[in-house]
């Protein structure tokens, strides 16, 4: 690794450092940049939550005069964000020319950054993937080399975006952990084990684009409004499932945050009276040490070591690999009956849970992603059945429990919707040049 990337690592944060005041209120007065930031924000969502919409269609959409429209468009149509599409030939008069928000308006990288991996994709501006690369890594990796991973996969992504020919827009990371997104800081992350880092100054300095970054679960939540199961729903919680337990809380159209800005650290809540399992975080009883991947292999394990029959020692061979996730869901799609009971065991104590979610903030949906997700379909029925025994009846009237349909990517998808929600709030950021 170079001297480069060790150099910007820095060596002797304290902890006190990092503490966060409570999340203040700011506030603007609304000169006319602002409320011409906000219209042009407006028309843009409007435009990525559909297909397609004239001139007339978005003034009355939003309110806005037919002249303001076509102003706020062309100023769109400059920054390269939106393009003319299609005639629209639908209405009475002259057809009508549809707008839309334009997938090549830019690339982005996203950067998800595991406990025992590191992936990294290139998207275009509607999520779309257009490259990806992830590697394995031993969780024991020292801090700095780790870094240097993610500082090397990110230069291979800007490498390949580089025959494209497109501009990169930015990069968004994510990670399990609590972080200041305002500073860019991880304050901690017990899965990790990292604490007080400035990841902002870190791969700002190295790559010289916008930076975005957060806790995995909160980008992840942002991911499925934008581009997921979730799009249109304003009460949803995604839960990312893996090594850890994480809840992206997206509440009244947007995400829940808090009052120092890390809300929905649900793993970490005792929710399991009768459990005295030692977590990451330093305590016992977490929830998400009775149903976290590990909990799934060690219950597997502890199947075939008292002699039950099962598919999952023959696959262990046939691919050379130790038991994970993946071969457990292998197993279960040929009806291994260990792998059956290891999941419905970890899914029962993951249903308590979201009860508890459910009976407090009442959402329409809860998503579920993350590395688990990989064996959805065996994990829903127990997961469903428990939520229904411990729900209110009526806080469960509307409530839909779906997998996210990116699974295990939902938080690096996530790390791409970190920076088109940026562009999304604020269109006027991105330049009007469309060079690279």
């Amino acid at each position: 690794m170079s001297n480069r990337s060790r150099s910007i690592i820095p060596p002797n944060l304290a902890p006190q450092q990092a503490k966060k005041k409570p999340m203040k209120r700011t506030y603007r007065t609304g000169d006319q940049a602002l409320v011409r930031e906000i219209n042009l924000s407006t028309i843009l969502r409007c435009l990525q939550s559909a297909e397609g919409y004239s001139r007339a269609r978005l003034a009355t959409l939003t309110g806005l005069n037919k002249t303001t429209v076509s102003s706020l468009a062309e100023e769109l149509l400059n920054r390269n964000l939106i393009h003319e599409t299609r005639q629209d030939s639908s209405g009475t008069g002259r057809p009508a020319t549809l707008l839309e928000m334009n997938p090549e308006a830019g690339h982005i990288i996203g950067l998800e950054l595991g406990v025992d991996f590191v992936s990294v994709i290139l998207t275009n501006f509607v999520g779309k993937i257009l490259w990806k690369q992830l590697k394995n890594i031993d969780p024991e990796t020292p801090q700095e080399a780790i870094i240097g991973y993610t500082l090397h996969l990110i230069d291979k992504a800007r490498t390949a975006n580089l025959d494209t020919g497109i501009r990169l827009l930015g990069v968004g990371v994510t990670l399990p952990g609590m972080v200041d997104v305002e500073t860019g800081t991880l304050l901690f992350s017990p899965n990790l084990r990292w604490r007080d880092i400035a990841l902002y100054e870190i791969f700002h300095n190295h790559t010289g684009l916008p930076v975005y970054i957060d806790n995995d679960a909160n980008a992840a939540a942002i991911g499925e409004h934008l581009f997921g199961v979730a799009q249109g729903v304003q009460h949803f919680i995604f839960l990312s499932m893996g090594v850890g337990i994480g809840s992206g809380l997206f509440l009244n159209g947007q995400l829940y945050r808090g009052g120092f800005g890390i809300a929905g650290e649900i793993g970490h809540t005792n929710l399991m009276a009768d459990s005295n399992r030692p977590c990451r975080c330093g305590k016992r009883g977490c929830w998400e040490t009775s149903c976290n991947q590990y909990a799934l292999i060690e219950r597997a394990r502890a199947l075939l070591d008292v002699g039950h029959d099962s598919l999952l020692p023959k696959l262990m061979l046939e691919q050379n690999s130790r038991l994970t996730v993946s071969l457990i869901a292998q197993a279960a799609e040929q009806n291994d009956e260990v792998a059956l009971e290891a999941l419905a065991d970890i899914a029962a104590p993951i249903g308590m849970g979201i009860s508890n979610l459910v009976n407090i903030f009442n959402p329409d949906m809860v998503v579920l992603g993350g590395m688990l997700s990989l064996a959805g379909k065996h994990l829903l029925p127990t997961i469903k059945k428990n939520v229904n025994e411990y729900t209110l009846v009526e806080m469960r009237q509307t409530l839909n429990i779906v997998q996210s349909d990116f699974g295990p990517t939902a938080n690096v998808v996530g790390a791409i919707a970190l920076v088109v929600n940026a562009i999304l709030n604020h269109p006027n950021q991105v330049e009007v040049s469309a060079t690279t």
